[in-house]
């Protein structure tokens, strides 16, 4: 793959280990200072994650499929990262963040209700690696000889927040340089687990009733929470890249930093999976590693195993919380990013605690799937449709506008087309949905008559591409002519 060099960064802009004066704003040209190989690096420290072990986990046990068939899901679902791929490819020529190029298909007022949704579910994403960590950080306490109450719950939340706000506080430069350097000891962690774990893995693990449904709910459980949950934040990395940035480059750097290294841990984790009963898809999935009777690994790696699991979630988590704090700037607050990123650490602490005293977190997690799929995919298929009829580009300036004057703004600033797109692509999601939450019949009628088959994302993805196309498909392309002289 090759790459463009792009500048070093300039000051004031945004420089490591200093907090980026960036937000929403058009990135100029001059500190366009990111390389496409900067994706590989950001992306792949933050894939090697234990999250996706227990992801791995919960679908060969919590979701009742055999060994074969979840190592076959997970190599198909983790394709979706190439929809991430694709979803980095408007940065760069607009030099923006992903829910400011919405404005094009929603228009500046209808791209705020759905940058609601994705600030929704960066928040459920950050509250999951916070529990997570919580859950890790009681296992080490247990260890150590002690057991901690709900004042000690508590506290290693506060503590977990507080050290996760650092590197989106101080932004995207920080967020690439530090990640990057995270890959080397989680390949030395991988290859010790797999030593480690592969030879008790049972191949002849069979669950009861892992038929074609169970496989197609398998299967959405994977994409959404590999490319397709992640295609939201896209363009917010993406865009200090400069815009003659090579497609095919960007779109293979962020394939090779996600795809390959989230598959290498979700097949690890199956392979968990197998020989340990489903012990580690309960309420607290690190609790198995001091559960009697249960060997997860030698008892020597336990400890070491969860300090790195800890460091990999704050650094995953790190990408949430950048991507929530320019949402909320996208949605209308008119404060510094900054200032963003420390009011969604406050939500998050106040979630975070919630869920940890009262939810189990495999029913947590697949509920949160869920409500993920319904919206997300129909919006993905809205924005690549959208940037296709565009031929590919955008007014960057006008991007900017959210004045009635703006080639954006439309009627009332809604772009119509594109919310009745959302709205009927959701409806089409949750036909297909294999809910793990009770739904009226009529809600999901299709996942009832294929007998639970869950069929969301392509349904919602299909039916909001096609309605988008119907109802707009002219109009945008009149104003892409528009504005091509400008761009």
């Amino acid at each position: 793959m090759v790459e463009q060099r792009g500048a070093e960064p300039r000051p004031g802009g945004d420089r490591a280990f200093r907090i980026e004066q960036h937000g929403i704003d058009f990135i100029p040209e001059a500190e366009r200072w990111a390389k496409p190989r900067d994706l590989f690096g950001m992306w792949a420290g933050a894939s090697f994650n234990v999250e996706y072990f227990v992801y791995g986990v919960i679908l060969i046990t919590f979701l009742g499929v055999d060994f074969f068939q979840a190592v076959l899901v997970t190599i198909v679902g983790n394709l979706s990262f190439l929809l991430l791929g694709v979803a980095s490819l408007q940065g760069p020529q607009t030099g923006t963040t992903v829910f400011t190029i919405n404005r094009a298909a929603f228009g500046p007022n209808g791209s705020r209700l759905i940058a609601v949704f994705n600030w929704l579910t960066m928040v459920g994403f950050e509250t999951e690696g916070l529990i997570l960590i919580v859950f890790a950080a009681e296992v080490l306490t247990l260890k150590a000889g002690f057991h901690p109450g709900d004042p000690a719950k508590v506290l290693f939340v506060v503590i977990g927040v507080a050290i996760q706000l650092l590197l989106p506080l101080l932004g995207h430069a920080t967020i690439v340089k530090s990640l990057r350097l995270l890959i080397a000891p989680f390949v030395v962690l991988y290859c010790a687990l797999a030593a480690l774990t592969l030879g008790k893995t049972d191949f002849h693990t069979v669950r009861v009733g892992a038929g074609w449904e169970t496989m197609l709910a398998a299967l959405a459980f994977t994409i959404v929470l590999s490319g397709l949950g992640w295609t939201e934040c896209g363009n917010d990395f993406s865009r200090y890249l400069p815009p003659n940035a090579k497609r095919s480059a960007i779109v293979g750097w962020v394939f090779l930093g996600t795809a390959v290294p989230e598959t290498l841990i979700m097949l690890l984790g199956i392979a968990v999976g197998t020989y340990t009963k489903g012990a580690l898809a309960g309420g607290n999935p690190f609790a198995a590693f001091v559960t009697p009777g249960v060997t997860v690994f030698a008892t020597g790696f336990v400890v070491p195993f969860l300090l790195i699991a800890i460091v990999q979630l704050f650094a995953i988590n790190s990408l949430d919380l950048y991507s929530s704090g320019v949402t909320l700037q996208a949605i209308g607050l008119r404060i510094p990013r900054w200032q963003a990123v420390l009011i969604d650490t406050t939500i998050c602490l106040a979630i975070t605690i919630y869920a940890v005293f009262n939810s189990s977190f495999s029913k947590l997690l697949g509920d949160f799937v869920a409500v993920v799929v319904v919206w997300i995919a129909p919006w993905l298929a809205i924005y690549l449709t959208d940037w296709l009829l565009r031929g590919r580009r955008y007014d960057a300036a006008e991007l900017q506008r959210t004045d009635p004057a703006s080639l954006y703004y439309r009627r009332g600033g809604i772009f119509w087309p594109g919310l009745v797109a959302q709205v009927v692509g959701m409806l089409a999601a949750f036909e297909g949905l294999a809910a793990t939450f009770a739904l009226p019949r009529w809600l999901h009628w299709v996942n009832v008559s294929l007998g639970g088959a869950d069929l969301s994302v392509f349904l919602g993805m299909a039916v909001a591409a096609l309605v988008y196309v119907a109802l707009g498909g002219t109009a945008v392309r009149a104003e892409a002519e528009v504005a091509a002289p400008a761009a």
